[in-house]
């Protein structure tokens, strides 16, 4: 029987074949949800789904895309947010 705090699925399960053959269960933390796009809601590319423990060890252009609003807006919506800075 698995202890209680294991029975939640809070916790992520992993099946793991250990070295002796058997096929065990490893409870791992869930990854935390994708990035957002802060104006129009869509899931951001070149920003990864890690803990903060791994994203921390991560270089800083790892992290998000290295241009104006990255890793706060998509492509499409920082190109219209440049495009209207410009025209003022």
């Amino acid at each position: 029987m698995v202890a209680g705090r294991y029975k939640s699925r809070t916790l992520r399960r992993k099946k793991v074949k250990t070295p002796g053959g058997r096929l065990t269960t490893h409870y791992l933390k869930r990854k935390p949800k994708k990035a957002h796009c802060a104006e129009c809601g869509v899931v951001l590319s070149g920003v990864p789904r890690e803990r903060p423990y791994i994203m921390r060890n991560l270089g800083k252009t790892k992290k998000r895309p290295e241009r104006p609003f990255g890793g706060m807006l998509c492509s499409k919506c920082s190109r219209d947010l440049i495009k209207k800075q410009a025209r003022k």
